[in-house]
């Protein structure tokens, strides 16, 4: 059984000028995969994420995680960081990393193992008691990324993630993300713009549409499981991201209203 299915979904919003955003989208993520998701900017992307996060409701179709319909809230097992800095800044680290923690019904000691082993897990352990402002902003990231973690989440969503990093600091987060999910076995969907990112993470890519986004491409990248960012320096690297391309230029001219 797959971990999570898209069942012929859909999003439309209403209003004066309908929008029909996704759709009609298929997708099988199967349990431990790493699949990435790239297309022209307001092809649905975030918009797919928000369904199978439960997050917003399909217009039509049906989605499910590990066997249950998710129906208009966040699972438990799913965990979501998005793009935006989501740490509070009255809070020091260790206190942001257990804040999803706060009314769990778990003994202290089990409450506070989860938190020691994010961050040092994370790498954060120097920077406990520092408070976001004085942090970087790919230490922020971890910081977001480790208050997932506590909740043991056998789903991670990630919406653009590492997308206002410079491309240094992204291929080293990017090696994180990826011990990360071979550590934790989790199943991991990641939205992000960036062609080579989607091509060095992941075990398959798909590519969108122009909006209504549906997935015109999906790519098996054939790395092995153990794979760093060394791969960039493979010339399978550059055949995966000129074929990534070459699937989603027209489709990027489209979206900007230009002829091909």
């Amino acid at each position: 059984m797959p971990h999570a299915t898209l069942r012929g979904v859909v999003r439309r919003f209403g209003g004066k000028q309908p929008v029909h955003a996704l759709g009609p989208i298929d997708l099988d993520l199967a349990e431990g995969e790493f699949f990435s998701v790239v297309g022209p900017s307001g092809c649905g992307k975030s918009t797919l994420l928000d369904v199978l996060a439960g997050l917003g409701r399909p217009t039509e179709g049906s989605v499910r995680f590990e066997g249950r319909p998710v129906l208009g809230e966040v699972p438990e097992g799913v965990g979501v960081v998005f793009q935006e800095d989501s740490s509070f800044p009255w809070l020091t680290v260790r206190d942001n990393v257990g804040f999803g923690l706060r009314r769990a019904v778990l003994p202290q000691a089990e409450i506070h193992s989860r938190i020691e082993h994010a961050i040092h897990f994370m790498g954060l352990a120097q920077f406990s008691a520092h408070y976001p402002a004085q942090l970087s902003g790919g230490m922020r990231q971890r910081v977001c990324i480790a208050r997932t973690l506590v909740q043991k989440p056998r789903l991670i969503l990630l919406d653009e993630p590492f997308g206002a990093l410079d491309q240094q600091t992204r291929l080293l987060m990017g090696d994180e993300l990826l011990r990360l999910w071979r550590e934790t076995g989790t199943t991991v969907l990641l939205i992000t713009h960036a062609l080579d990112e989607a091509a060095m993470l992941s075990d398959r890519v798909g590519v969108m549409s122009a909006r209504p986004g549906r997935f015109i491409d999906l790519v098996e990248t054939g790395w092995p499981r153990d794979r760093d960012s060394r791969v960039v320096s493979d010339p399978h690297f550059g055949e995966l991201t000129a074929r990534l391309w070459t699937s989603l230029r027209a489709e990027s001219m489209r979206a900007m209203g230009r002829s091909i």
